[in-house]
């Protein structure tokens, strides 16, 4: 009598076959919820961009002379762009994309240092105020930014409290609202700090405070410490902070247009507004704003490289 062979088990999952099933699952887990956005910042951000570039590779309309988006790539027309781009390094346009670059860096340096003090002084020394002098901080973005704008314009008048407060020193009033730079400036610098601190408190917060204990155990100084420890850890932070909000300054033009809105203080969120709302340059505005995205494209990718390289160290 034949007895039929055994057929042998099926041997169990190993544990490294069983952990990659989980991580596929969990990556689908992830797409799935990324979906959603993913989709969203198609519609609100790749979408208008290639409208913006169908704008600006569009042509004109022979009877009108208005611009014609072109939405086929392989029908677009550069005239106008390559025209822009030269305006921009070497025609009359480079005055105006140097005086933005100016009034960013400058905003930029004073953002650094007033903005490094402070998210310094709420991570290290603020102790129970913290929540309170945090809040005080972010309080600015409960309220509408062009509010805000409007209630320095009451203050900075001829008439203003700040003129008031500069005759009650004894020194002389200043026209702050008739086209003068360092207003353009000091309104970028009131409406963006925020912006500045706190990605910059986050990473100087998460210092681990035992490497300053361990410093000042070591005989170094509070300064020595600051500018060997303190300060390489929270440069990636600092990079953060200053990519954040030099940014938003570039395209910004309702500051210049509230506080100044002189042609001396023109930026170049000013002369897109100008072309794509006067007139029938829209193409010259779109291409304008191809250019400036190309540029902060390149600050972006500087960022990303550099926080990649200090993830690596």
């Amino acid at each position: 009598m034949t007895t039929a062979p055994l057929t042998p088990l099926s041997a169990p999952p190993s544990p490294s076959t069983r952990g990659r099933r989980r991580g596929r699952a969990r990556d689908g887990l992830w797409a799935a919820l990324a979906t959603p956005g993913t989709l969203w910042l198609v519609a609100l951000l790749v979408v208008p961009f290639y409208s913006i570039a169908a704008v600006a590779f569009g042509y004109r309309d022979p009877l009108f002379g208005s611009p014609v988006p072109e939405w086929n790539p392989t029908y677009w027309d550069t005239t106008t762009f390559l025209d822009a781009v030269r305006s921009t390094f070497v025609g009359d346009l480079r005055p105006v994309f140097v005086r933005t670059l100016v009034f960013v860096g400058v905003a930029l340096l004073i953002c650094v240092a007033i903005g490094y003090p402070i998210a310094y002084y709420l991570a290290r020394h603020a102790g129970r105020y913290r929540g309170l002098l945090l809040g005080l901080i972010l309080a600015p973005w409960w309220i509408n930014y062009l509010t805000r704008m409007l209630a320095w314009l009451s203050l900075l008048q001829d008439d203003g409290y700040v003129n008031d407060v500069l005759t009650f020193l004894h020194l002389p009033a200043v026209q702050w609202l008739s086209g003068r730079p360092y207003t353009v400036i000091l309104a970028l610098v009131y409406g963006y700090i925020p912006f500045f601190i706190v990605p910059l408190y986050a990473t100087l917060d998460r210092i681990d405070g035992r490497l300053l204990d361990a410093s000042r155990d070591l005989g170094v100084g509070g300064v020595r410490t600051f500018l060997h420890v303190t300060l390489p850890l929270s440069r990636p932070g600092l990079l953060t902070a200053c990519v954040v909000t030099a940014l938003p300054m570039f395209g910004d033009y309702y500051t210049n247009t509230l506080v100044s809105g002189s042609p001396r203080t023109t930026m170049v969120g000013n002369q897109i507004e100008l072309y794509l709302l006067g007139g029938s340059r829209q193409d010259m505005g779109a291409s304008l704003v191809l250019i400036m995205s190309a540029m902060l494209m390149v600050l972006m990718a500087y960022y990303l490289i550099s926080s990649q390289r200090a993830e690596r160290t």
